[in-house]
């Protein structure tokens, strides 16, 4: 473990100064003509964040926090991996890697890293235990940006499993969603022979021709989702996938715009009720949103979708699996949908409440979905 080397994050005043002055000069549009969200983030709430930003949140807290978790660097193919590594008290712990995906960081898996990790100390059985690798996308928080092309989802799955063999983790479960979802299946695709399972929370599976002509109530609601998506929720990903050094500019240069970029899925993909506050606190969305900011990564992070858009790998996974489908996730899928692609699926269940960043929405349901998954597994 040479190449790996211990790292804190620590923040600069004058980085702080430089984000409070830019939110103080920050030039708004007019309001929107519609009383709710459908032409995006509402003037009235961003000015309100954005005024919290400057005058109440507090970084240094949650750098505090994060200092409190080993950390580390490793560079991989030319790029830093910046990760938390918490290893279990339980000697025989089972190596987990967690992936995150846009727009979200490793913040997204705070509240499960002791549950997960420390299992009898939270009221669990010793034989869940996990020793938890937790990295930022190349791009992505205090990670490095590649200078060259060809990060995609692919690539990035084979980092983590080099990462994983590089910790000495010679067998290993996989957890992700979002792009996490995408790169933990490209995982069980590449290295079945050191990942001994998977669990998603974002299936990517197509029905059958057959399966089309016969839907049940969930295939029906996740057809209209998709729909949606297309119509009304995909503008984000087709300029990220086409022109992200463009889009870039203005999300590198103002706080604001970064903050509404990230914040508004948070309203969309959340199990909200309307509000992304209704879930999340103001400090946790500002916690994400400066992964982004601090770091400027609003262009490195979205050439993810650049490198992986129409690409990567789309063959069935034969490592055991395992699915849990939260009721506000944006594409859902069926049992028999995932079967489909997913042979050797252990573990499958549809939960009642939850959406799109399930660790950070629904940290309780989220760990007993993963226990229950990987316990058929061990």
């Amino acid at each position: 473990m040479d190449d790996v080397r211990t790292f804190q994050i620590h923040v600069d005043d004058a980085d702080l100064n430089d984000l409070n002055d830019r939110l103080a000069r920050t030039r708004w549009p007019e309001s929107e003509p519609v009383d709710d969200w459908t032409q995006g983030i509402p003037l009235q709430y961003v000015q309100e964040l954005c005024a919290y930003w400057q005058t109440e949140y507090n970084w240094r807290t949650t750098e505090e926090a994060l200092n409190e978790i080993p950390q580390y660097m490793t560079e991989i193919d030319g790029v830093d991996i910046h990760f938390l590594h918490l290893k279990s008290p339980v000697e025989n712990a089972m190596p987990l890697v967690l992936t995150h995906g846009w727009p979200g960081s490793i913040i997204e898996f705070m509240k499960v890293l002791g549950p997960l990790s420390d299992p009898e100390t939270h009221g669990g059985d010793a034989d869940d235990a996990f020793h938890l690798v937790v990295p930022a996308l190349p791009g992505y928080g205090f990670s490095g940006k590649p200078t060259t092309t060809g990060w995609g989802v692919d690539k990035v799955a084979e980092a983590w499993g080099e990462l994983m063999q590089r910790l000495g983790y010679q067998n290993y479960f996989a957890q992700g969603g979002d792009w996490g979802s995408a790169i933990t299946t490209s995982i069980g695709v590449q290295d079945p022979e050191h990942c001994a399972g998977i669990h998603t929370n974002m299936p990517i599976a197509a029905p059958s021709a057959d399966q089309m002509k016969d839907l049940t109530p969930l295939e029906e609601k996740a057809i209209k989702s998709r729909q949606f998506y297309q119509d009304w929720d995909s503008g984000y990903s087709k300029q990220q996938s086409t022109r992200p050094q463009t889009l870039g500019y203005g999300l590198v240069d103002s706080p604001a715009a970064q903050a509404a970029w990230i914040v508004e899925k948070f309203y969309q993909w959340t199990d909200c009720d309307g509000h992304p506050e209704n879930v999340l606190s103001r400090d946790e969305l500002l916690d994400n949103v400066m992964f982004y900011w601090l770091t400027g990564s609003g262009a490195s992070s979205a050439r993810l979708y650049w490198e992986s858009f129409n690409r990567g790998s789309t063959g069935d996974i034969t490592v055991p699996s395992g699915c849990s489908i939260f009721p506000k996730e944006i594409f859902s899928a069926s049992k028999r949908w995932v079967e489909n692609r997913f042979k050797d699926l252990r573990y499958f269940n549809v939960l009642e409440k939850g959406g799109h960043f399930a660790a950070f929405e629904q940290p309780l349901t989220f760990v007993d979905e993963i226990r229950n998954c990987f316990r058929t597994m061990r």
